[in-house]
């Protein structure tokens, strides 16, 4: 009797295994599943406006490049926009650089959970890809309506009806439905460090691809001789 008790399969044990193989199974494809998501860069913006490259809403087309990273929640952004933004356009038209802007978001925490950096930084996508050459003037206009940092931020209609305030339409359920949400969050992770800084900051500006420290901008009237 124990022979033949020792020759039966002990089913019971093989089943118990099976199942422990298909949860790992099911747990390594999980982890998986969530790495890819955590990374996943989702939709990417299209459009002449766009550098498929970089990521990075291009105006000009010169030589030189100043690539400036923004959030639209952040009032230092504004402050660097409304001192420099005109210098910075002029040396654009001018063809002396492409200007490169990067919506990125860092301060969603002070949107009371709206996450007003996000959808600003989607809906600077949106316009772009829909029409490039009104994408600075929707910059612009954010700005003009920027919420304070620990509001609830623009509403999404808000954002819509600023676009329209600058002749973009069209682009409602790209703003509403957030389409570049995922690439917004991508790019904002591929934001480079200032020197001397420990951690990502707004605006950050990279001049010929080097990345400057703020502190290094010069005075007002003078961010062209940044250009040699």
């Amino acid at each position: 009797m124990a022979q033949a008790a020792a020759g039966k399969k002990n089913w019971f044990a093989i089943w118990v295994s099976v199942a422990v193989v298909v949860v790992v199974a099911l747990v390594i494809a999980l982890v998986v599943w969530m790495n890819r998501a955590a990374t996943d860069p989702g939709t990417a913006p299209a459009g002449s406006g766009i550098n498929q490259e970089t990521g990075a809403i291009a105006v000009g087309s010169g030589s030189q490049t100043l690539d400036t990273y923004v959030d639209f929640m952040c009032p230092i952004c504004n402050q660097f926009e409304q001192t420099y933004g005109g210098e910075i356009l002029d040396l654009a038209n001018k063809g002396t650089i492409t200007l490169n802007i990067h919506p990125i978001s860092i301060l969603d925490r002070a949107s009371q959970g709206t996450k007003y950096s996000t959808r600003a930084a989607n809906a600077m996508y949106c316009v772009a890809e829909a029409a490039p050459d009104k994408a600075v003037a929707f910059m612009q206009a954010l700005y003009k309506s920027q919420p304070e940092e620990n509001s609830t931020g623009l509403t999404d209609q808000q954002i819509i009806d600023i676009a329209t305030g600058v002749g973009v339409t069209g682009i409602d359920s790209c703003v509403t439905g957030g389409t570049y949400t995922k690439f917004v969050t991508s790019m904002t992770q591929k934001t480079p460090i200032q020197p001397g800084s420990s951690g990502i900051g707004t605006p950050t500006l990279a001049v010929n691809g080097t990345v400057i420290a703020n502190q290094s901008i010069p005075a007002k009237g003078q961010f062209a001789s940044l250009f040699k």
